[in-house]
């Protein structure tokens, strides 16, 4: 969502997936200065920058930047210390000790200690938190501050992503906080935190600006500001880039493709190719009458032709989607059901289901309704808008009319997703590297602000997520999650379409860009530009 965000995070990893491959202008061997502005694109705004109550993509872009986690994933996916300069973990897996950095400072000059996480942890927790982050922190069965830099976890039974699921959801500044309602906290949109920027200005619908936290504790960052400039339009988005307006933007596939392959570009910028932690669906709202038949569902599926999608709308930059893991990784299994393009089979499930053109004007229709829905995606993303436009015209085929309409992203979420007034949507997720998904898939999950909004509902699956998250053995996991995914190929609450490349362009002045496994932007505050290069001079 980040489109759709899930922080789902793990103990154990095995993951077989190349790094990113650079396309570069230039050699990366320049000095490195302080200086300069970093100015990048972004469709979506922010909602809120307290991580642990934001579920978009961009909330958490910027958060990430302000805040910190105990731990976090290194460019080999190995688990490393943050806030955490090391840890303990008991023989059984149930007791972690967290062994924290030591003159580390808030922002505002207030020293961070073990009471923050504690505070965060029992925040996170509190039924009366609206996040839907909460489950991964339920499974504690006793938090403990040994000492002003030492906090402990207990867990009750054996839970895979325990350590991982430490990352930067849950340290909130206890002095600040304490006593708070925090959805109604000034942090919500003037955060304070201990990570490599600091919030410098936001204005609603233009732009979101940090600043560099001097006192950072792995480094101030070269880069002295950071502006997240807000333009929902992809081609305006582009326009920007061009002139100079900004430095840094995801590519849409033409754009990649066919756009930017002139001298101006291969002079001036750097465009990255990378596999990445996400893909698209189309999901049902499986409480709607007509998509609780798993009938329908499958004849939507096998009227789709995800090779079509993938040609058309990303341009080959990715591949056709099988469920919710992406290829390549450990947990995801090659050998569930396949819908491939079948409009014969489409139409037999249909008429099963009791759906027939029985006027024969060309449209299906059953109890004297005709087979129409809408469904629902976010402006600015012009590779859902094409993917909702194909499904359109490719089951208009089979005598189902679709309509699509596209929403501004905040009123997507709050109004539509989180209050289930939706038939279909198109939409992504950001999946986490743990195949741990929990908060997607579990019935239990289904409430407003959760993630399982489709309202998918299998008491299979239920067990099979427990059984994967309670052990450590990587063979007894990997048997879960493969059957996990041939329920869901079998039941379909969501039409898995595609796996996108990410394909971002950064100004070829910013050198220290290293790709690695996990993107581009994990070490941002060592880019740099070199003094002769830097465009914005301001304040050091």
């Amino acid at each position: 969502m980040k489109h759709l965000h899930l922080m789902l995070l793990s103990l154990t990893i095995a993951l077989f997936i190349t790094s990113p491959q650079p396309v570069l202008s230039s050699e990366i061997s320049d000095q490195p200065a302080y200086g300069d502005a970093l100015i990048t694109g972004s469709i979506g705004e922010p909602s809120v920058l307290i991580p642990m109550l934001a579920g978009d993509s961009a909330s958490h872009d910027v958060a990430g930047l302000v805040f910190n986690g105990l731990v976090k994933y290194d460019t080999d996916l190995s688990i490393i210390g943050d806030l955490a300069e090391s840890w303990d973990i008991s023989q059984d897996g149930l007791v972690i000790t967290f062994h924290l950095r030591k003159d580390v400072k808030w922002t505002d000059g207030v020293e961070f200690t073990a009471e923050d996480v504690m505070f965060g942890y029992k925040t996170i927790i509190n039924e009366k938190t609206p996040t839907p982050y909460k489950e991964d922190y339920l499974q504690v069965k006793k938090a403990e501050v040994l000492d002003r830099y030492t906090f402990r976890v207990t867990y009750e039974k054996p839970f895979a992503p325990a350590l991982s699921s430490w990352g930067n959801l849950v340290v909130l500044p206890k002095h600040l906080l304490e006593g708070k309602d925090i959805t109604k906290s000034d942090l919500v949109r003037n955060p304070i935190g201990m990570g490599p920027y600091i919030l410098k200005k936001w204005t609603s619908g233009q732009d979101v600006t940090l600043g560099p936290n001097k006192n950072y504790f792995e480094g101030r960052p070269y880069i002295n500001e950071y502006v997240y400039k807000i333009i929902p339009d992809p081609a305006t988005m582009f326009l920007e880039l061009q002139a100079g307006g900004i430095d840094m933007m995801g590519l849409t596939p033409i754009q990649y493709t066919k756009q930017t392959n002139t001298t101006f570009f291969k002079e001036n910028f750097q465009k990255f190719r990378y596999p990445v932690f996400s893909y698209t669906y189309m999901g049902f709202n499986l409480k709607h009458p007509w998509f609780k038949d798993m009938r329908v569902r499958q004849a939507i599926a096998y009227a789709i032709d995800k090779d079509e999608l993938v040609d058309v709308v990303l341009f080959g930059l990715g591949s056709p989607a099988t469920g919710p893991y992406v290829p390549n990784t450990w947990a995801y299994n090659p050998n569930v059901k396949k819908y491939d393009y079948d409009l014969t089979r489409a139409k037999q499930l249909l008429k099963e289901a009791g759906w027939e053109d029985t006027d024969g004007d060309g449209w299906l229709e059953k109890g004297g309704k005709k087979f129409e829905f809408s469904v629902l995606s976010n402006m600015g993303n012009r590779s859902r808008e094409q993917t909702a436009t194909i499904i359109q015209y490719r089951l208009k085929k089979i005598g189902i009319k679709m309509n699509i309409r596209v929403l501004e992203w905040s009123t997507f979420i709050n109004e539509f997703i989180d209050k289930r007034r939706f038939e279909t949507v198109i939409l992504g997720w950001s999946i986490g590297i743990d195949p741990d998904q929990y908060d997607i898939w579990h019935s239990s999950k289904t409430r407003e602000k959760e993630f399982n909004f489709v309202s998918f509902n299998n008491k299979e699956v239920d067990a099979l997520l427990e059984t994967g998250r309670r052990t450590f053995d990587m063979e007894k996991r990997k048997k879960a999650y493969y059957r996990i995914q041939e329920i869901l190929a079998d039941e379909v609450p969501y039409i898995f379409l595609y796996v996108p490349d990410a394909t971002p362009i950064v100004s070829s002045r910013f050198k220290g860009i290293k790709p690695a496994t996990i993107g581009i932007s994990y070490n941002l505050p060592k880019w740099h530009v070199p003094k002769n290069l830097q465009k914005h001079m301001m304040e050091q």
